[in-house]
């Protein structure tokens, strides 16, 4: 697939396997930076975001806060509360970002509501392993509804894989603007950012790192 900083033809539907849908330069500049001064105002609020720590010790290398249900990185189940921080109440999901979410996911196929929003912010060092959505309802899962990934800022290198963490995974460049949906048989494929393009932001969104936003269904 080609680097970031290679030319790349806007809004361009990519099937990388069934089920998953790259929604290249989906996002207009204008929609990207209203969507980045969101971000910043949930993160840097009152109940904003936190670098959580997982079941096994180890500290994630994202700063995380959750909208619509908590996503607990000790017990990995979602709940009304803050419960592995500071026990702070959810707040909602945008109704925007709820229609944001549905768009994505009609335009590659899909139908969903989002319930839960993960805002994850990726610095310089960044990184998310390779893992499965797989906390949100049974029903949920087992209906196919994607989950819908947003990118904003840097670019990521971005892995998809298969339904074993050992599959092969395909390298993806996602660019700011960006959308990943995958549900259906691809809807608990591994997949994870291994690095960011340090300076790929769009000048005009005047960040350095990346916001991305995940949709999910409970």
């Amino acid at each position: 697939m080609p680097l970031p900083f290679e030319t790349a033809a806007l809004h361009e539907a990519i099937t990388v396997s069934p089920g998953a849908v790259w929604l290249r330069g989906w996002l207009t500049p204008a929609e990207q930076g209203v969507l980045v001064a969101q971000c910043r105002a949930f993160m840097d609020g009152p109940v904003g975001g936190y670098v959580p720590t997982v079941r096994g010790g180890g500290t994630m290398r994202v700063r995380m806060m959750c909208l619509g249900r908590h996503w607990n990185a000790r017990t990995y189940t979602y709940e009304t509360t803050r419960g592995d921080h500071d026990g702070q109440p959810v707040q909602p999901v945008p109704g925007d970002w709820v229609a944001l979410a549905a768009r994505l996911a009609a335009d590659a196929g899909f139908s969903m509501r989002a319930d839960v929003c993960l805002i994850n912010w990726y610095g310089a060092d960044g990184r998310m392993g390779l893992h499965q959505d797989k906390d949100e309802s049974p029903a949920s899962i087992e209906a196919g509804v994607p989950v819908v990934s947003v990118s904003l800022g840097d670019s990521a290198r971005f892995l998809f894989g298969g339904t074993r963490r050992k599959d092969p995974a395909e390298t993806l460049w996602l660019t700011s603007g960006d959308a990943f949906v995958f549900g259906g048989p691809a809807r608990l494929h591994y997949h994870g950012v291994t690095r960011l393009l340090a300076g790929s932001a769009p000048p005009a969104l005047g960040i350095e790192g990346r916001f991305n936003l995940t949709f999910r269904q409970y």
